[in-house]
């Protein structure tokens, strides 16, 4: 049997090889990346795999288990659908950008140690950054701007807690932290700007609409449950998590249900369900942890087949907001069924993959006696099916007519689209049979499909659709209008246009008075020094002299005037020159003699 190679080594060769291929080439060559990887991943044999030395550290490409295996699974098979998503148009940027972004991610999973996962942590932004430029749009390009600020901050502040941790006398094994020093904190945080947590995520709201129909998918992908994943492995069962989680599931509803682009509508209902997962890890028992696992696996398909169906609505359409929407479903049936299917499995139907998972973290938090936990979380998942299991599909192929007739979407995306609705439902009849047995706890007999569980989802989303139903019918529903929703975003906008200008004021002030003080003053002093400052110290010498021997005033002005261009042209003659040498040599054997002789 042949040896397996590093996952993500096959995605980053394979994105610096598709620059230098053309046409069907690069097409064929672009789908034949995750393929393989599939064969490789199959290969792997459990534990410690590609370890070198680096300085005093052991670096670990390969830590092979449960965890890294089932986040490896996902992330092989979602770059397989997102490549067949966006090969019709070949574009060099998504394909690179996919192939980068995935093989980024799955070097974080792998690894063990955290130096290799801080040097595959910040590769992912740059293949977020390509899928932001590949639209080529001037909103992309700044959105693009955004991510690698916000990004690069959030590597600084993750360095600086891996430095400090280590420094600390900590490991750099990849495993359990915890919350005890500085250089955790900071690496507490660093990891959390990158799972959007409150305050620190509104890069993902304000980005994610921005890229290409084709790059959203992988961004919602892997920046975030690879900030998950790397949380549950370092900082499982600390409990500040479960209140960020709650957040995170929590707030972003509002702004859902108030939001005109269904785009953005997917990205807050994003940070809604990773709140589910951190709650997960913030709980810390086997229960929550496979939860968190299963829910990842089950999200990055749903969501990814939710962004792909409005994509393909944007492809067709070039319109993405609800107001300019409706009554698609005549145009598009096929993308309206997979987006239902995408809408029924983030509502946790029964059936659905959503319900498998979502579930295992909600049954933890009862479990576990968190109370309130579990009815913010049972909140959350009404908002949930409100603004994405219902709002999403209304507005964008049923609602009013827009009188918009185009095509249905095309293949290769009908086939991507297909793939992931097949694994939602797959997963959501047959999690036993697929999902459960990846887990790392293999689900601790966690039963799904119990009556309880059964009726008190059918109850959830029966009164949540209800409620939706009766506020449009009493035109309560708030109305979908052309607006900018403020979000924390504002304060890094607004808040770094004015740091901008106060360092443009104070800095750029500084620069122009030590330019003055220093160019002025200092270097043209020094300038006429050089310039003059040798002739006159040989007229202060010779002045005297001139005296001495009888010369009039007249004389000694002439001799100033000659001496001063002798000295600036480096003509004397040469008795002047040779007694001048013979004084030099003189005084330096003097200082030889007093010096060295002596000493």
């Amino acid at each position: 049997m042949p040896e397996a190679l590093p996952p993500s080594l096959i995605f980053l060769v394979g994105a610096a090889l598709i620059p230098f291929l053309r046409g069907r080439l690069r097409q064929v060559f672009a789908l034949a990346v995750p393929v393989v990887a599939f064969f490789n991943y199959y290969l792997l044999s459990r534990g410690v795999h590609w370890r070198f030395e680096l300085l005093d550290f052991e670096l670990i490409l390969g830590r092979v288990d449960s965890w890294s295996l089932i986040f490896l699974h996902v992330f092989t098979l979602l770059s397989f659908i997102g490549i067949l998503y966006v090969i019709r148009d070949n574009n060099p940027l998504d394909l690179v950008g996919g192939l980068l972004y995935a093989g980024s991610a799955m070097g974080v999973v792998m690894a063990g140690d955290i130096l290799t996962m801080f040097v595959f942590w910040e590769m992912l932004t740059v293949g977020a950054v390509l899928c932001l430029l590949a639209r080529k749009t001037v909103e992309s390009g700044k959105a693009a701007v955004r991510y690698l600020l916000v990004h690069l901050f959030g590597g600084g502040v993750l360095m600086a807690g891996i430095v400090v941790h280590i420094a600390e006398g900590g490991s750099t094994a990849f495993d359990q932290i915890g919350l005890e020093g500085v250089g955790s904190w900071l690496m507490f945080i660093g990891f959390g700007i990158n799972c959007a947590w409150p305050v620190l995520g509104a890069w993902l709201t304000d980005t994610y609409p921005e890229a290409s129909i084709g790059g959203v998918v992988f961004m919602a992908t892997f920046t975030t449950k690879t900030a998950v994943y790397v949380l549950a492995r370092t900082f499982s069962g600390e409990p500040t998590l479960i209140w960020i989680g709650v957040i995170m599931a929590v707030v972003p509803i509002f702004y859902a249900v108030i939001e005109n682009d269904l785009r953005r509508v997917l990205a807050y209902s994003l940070i809604n369900q990773v709140g589910f997962m951190v709650v997960g890890v913030g709980l810390g028992t086997t229960l929550s942890l496979d939860g968190t696992a299963a829910h990842a696996y089950c999200h990055i398909l749903y969501k990814a087949l939710l962004f792909m169906s409005i994509g393909s609505v944007i492809y067709r359409t070039g319109k993405s907001k609800a107001t300019e929407l409706g009554g698609l479903v005549r145009s598009m049936p096929l993308t309206c069924l997979f987006c239902c299917i995408g809408a029924a499995s983030i509502s946790a139907f029964p059936f659905f993959s959503g319900f498998v998972s979502k579930s295992m973290i909600m049954s933890a938090a009862a479990d576990g006696g968190h109370v309130l936990v579990w009815l913010a979380l049972l909140f959350a998942s009404a908002g949930v099916f409100h603004h994405a299991g219902i709002k999403i599909p209304f507005f964008a192929f049923f609602s009013h007519d827009s009188g918009i007739r185009c095509k249905e979407a095309p293949i290769n995306q009908l086939l991507a689209m297909g793939i992931a609705a097949f694994f939602c439902l797959f997963i959501g009849t047959f999690p036993d049979s697929f999902l459960y047995p990846m887990l790392p706890n293999l689900a601790s007999g966690y039963v799904p499909y119990t009556f309880g569980h059964v009726l008190d989802q059918y109850s959830l989303l029966l009164f949540s659709a209800l409620a939706f139903t009766l506020l449009m019918l009493a035109g309560l529903y708030p109305a979908e209008v052309r607006a900018v929703n403020l979000d924390a975003e504002w304060f890094y906008r607004r808040g770094g246009a004015v740091v901008y200008r106060l360092a443009d004021r104070i800095l750029n002030s500084l620069n122009s008075a030590v330019a003055r003080i220093v160019q002025g003053s200092v270097i043209g002093g020094l300038t006429r020094f050089f310039e003059s400052g040798s002739a006159r110290i040989a007229c202060l010498v010779m002045v005297p002299l001139w005296r001495l021997s009888g010369r009039d005033e007249e004389q000694i002005a002439q001799g100033r005037v000659s001496l001063a261009a002798r000295m600036r042209s480096d003509a004397f003659p040469v008795g002047v020159t040779v007694f001048g040498a013979v004084i030099l040599l003189g005084l330096l054997s003097l200082v030889y003699y007093t010096a060295f002789r002596r000493g």
